[in-house]
């Protein structure tokens, strides 16, 4: 069986989505072990901070995408003033799968069922390469910043 056919479901519709939206990063699957921006960094030989961290957050009951860079923590109450919402609160596991149909800590940036709003860290500008989630815990893909915010349709948003 070849790593193609082997490929969790999910790593094929980002993949596939990538391929569509004209992405050029490639794959990577990881260790299971890597489960956090750090341990991915040094998987990656990498800087903690090329991680871009796709969190979903519930804004007001709608679902809200933010790509933060693995070096910094969202603080919600800000953004969630800067976006004119009430609160911004972590989602949800059920929340997270029902609008982008990916379990934490493997969403990506696309491939969601819907469009999902995404606002993206712009200190990930500062790194040549950076590195996402692909759709699974264990995969992410390479991106610059430009190509991530034209896959994206992100908005740039200081989030710390």
């Amino acid at each position: 069986m070849s790593a193609e056919t082997s490929e969790h479901s999910s790593i094929t519709r980002f993949r596939d989505e990538l391929g569509r939206r004209g992405g050029t990063g490639r794959v990577v699957v990881l260790p299971d072990s890597v489960h956090t921006a750090a341990l991915a960094a040094e998987a990656l030989g990498c800087e903690v901070g090329a991680i871009a961290n796709s969190l979903l957050f519930d804004a007001d009951g709608s679902p809200v995408l933010i790509l933060t860079s693995g070096a910094h923590r969202v603080d919600t109450a800000k953004v969630a003033a800067e976006l004119g919402v009430a609160e911004l609160r972590r989602a949800r596991p059920e929340f997270v799968r029902e609008h982008t149909g990916q379990v934490i800590g493997g969403v990506s940036p696309i491939a969601h069922p819907a469009p999902v709003p995404t606002y993206v860290d712009p200190w990930l500008r500062r790194y040549d390469t950076v590195w996402a989630a692909a759709g699974h815990p264990s995969a992410v893909f390479s991106t610059t910043y430009d190509e991530l915010v034209r896959l994206t349709g992100a908005t740039a948003l200081e989030v710390d």
